[in-house]
């Protein structure tokens, strides 16, 4: 049988990419960057696409891959990507939520402490030939109030550091009452967002991209803030209007801002990057570096590495954005078979039934379903294989059959 052909658009860790090579799975076609136009003329051909967050993969982009069958997210976000299109065409899409965690929330920290002590004010007078040593006297975290947006994995890291620092930690999450028990540290709860803007000291966005969430934070949440306080974002751009943030902090209402995700953000290094923000003092700007470090990468490269080798060997669907997730062990003597099908009642009955009037053996077994979509991971007795491939073609509400191994 030919190799899966892989396509890599964003780059990945010399690590992870080894260990896709090693695999001996995949014919790979690695790069660092692609252009739209050129990512146009690869998807044909592509069976499996991995991207970061550079590659946007659009119905149109989707549109170009006749055979892409799965797409991995080198990363935890998936706004890069059309999941709706992607799962009308049928096409698994899976990420590596987790990974970074503590990158971007020690990037947050960093920031905190920054701002706290004037740093890029600092740095910029001294790079200037200016000594403003009295000019530059700083606040201390400790005793201040943390307001934390968001309290899944990287914002409950960044309320535990700031807890651990002596800072009052405020929270808001949609999900509060079911996690709250966790967090015992946690002053309270606030019923909205606004509730954080009023009491905060810092205010710290760690909230997921969604419809509710775009562009939830403008004038009216900043206007809500203490004067003299400060706000972060290392979590995604389009949640905060932007110009609204330049102008509190152009008012004075704002003390400053750091800021790692933008709106619109240049696709390849050298690119002019443009923003309100620029220019402001004690503003400190990043280029989307939350989870760029080295251990961070390093994860990310092996654990993609493992996951589409575990889909690709295995049928696996770990981590599964809009497909069901499975893991069943492996059994020697056997074939695999991968059986998708839409999610109606009665299809594993009907193939149980089906299989046991033939006398074919299933020696494991395990089907799970989510929305619109069933995921059904068989192993048969080996020499049974092709004959139990042809009856799943015909079972009905079959989108795709194939055997594994």
């Amino acid at each position: 049988m030919s190799k899966p052909k892989l396509l890599i658009t964003d780059g990945l860790s010399n690590d992870g990419l080894k260990a896709l090579e090693d695999s001996g799975l995949f014919e790979i076609s690695f790069h660092k960057s692609v252009e739209k136009d050129a990512l146009k003329t690869m998807l044909p051909s592509a069976e499996a696409l991995i991207i970061r967050s550079a590659t946007k993969m659009t119905a149109e982009l989707i549109d170009c891959a006749p055979k892409l069958k799965v797409i991995m997210r080198a990363g935890a976000g998936v706004d890069n990507v059309d999941v709706s299109h992607a799962t009308a065409r049928k096409i698994l899409v899976l990420n590596c939520p987790g990974v970074n965690n503590n990158a971007v929330a020690e990037l947050a920290i960093g920031f905190l402490f920054s701002l706290m002590r004037e740093i890029p004010r600092a740095t910029a007078g001294m790079k200037a030939n200016l000594w403003e040593k009295k000019d530059l006297v700083g606040g201390e975290v400790s005793g201040r109030t943390i307001g934390v947006l968001g309290y899944g994995a990287i914002g409950s890291l960044v309320g535990k550091a700031g807890n651990a620092l002596g800072m009052n930690v405020i929270a808001y999450d949609p999900m509060a009452d079911k996690i709250k028990s966790q967090y015992p540290y946690v002053k309270s709860w606030a019923n909205s967002p606004d509730g954080i803007f009023s009491e905060a000291d810092v205010v710290t966005l760690h909230m997921p991209l969604m419809d509710s969430t775009k562009n939830s934070i403008g004038a009216a949440q900043f206007a809500k803030m203490k004067k003299g306080s400060i706000f972060l974002n290392a979590a995604r751009g389009t949640c905060v209007v932007i110009e609204d943030l330049a102008d509190a902090i152009k008012s004075g209402h704002i003390a400053g801002a750091a800021v790692d995700v933008f709106p619109k953000e240049p696709k390849a290094n050298g690119e002019e990057f443009q923003s309100p923000l620029r220019g402001l003092d004690n503003v400190i700007l990043t280029p989307h570096v939350g989870g760029s470090t080295m251990e961070a990468q390093a994860n990310i490269g092996l654990e993609v590495a493992e996951k589409f080798v575990a889909y690709s060997d295995k049928g696996m669907t770990l981590s599964a954005v809009n497909f069901p997730e499975i893991a069943l062990p492996l059994s020697d003597g056997q074939h695999r078979l991968l059986h998708i099908h839409k999610n109606v009642p009665g299809v594993l009955s009907k193939i149980n039934t089906l299989f046991a009037e033939q006398g074919i053996n299933i020696s494991g077994q395990s089907l799970m379903t989510k929305g619109d979509i069933g995921y059904l991971v068989m192993d048969v007795d080996a020499s049974a294989s092709h004959e139990a491939l042809d009856m799943l073609h015909e079972v009905e509400g079959t989108i795709r059959v194939r055997v594994l191994f």
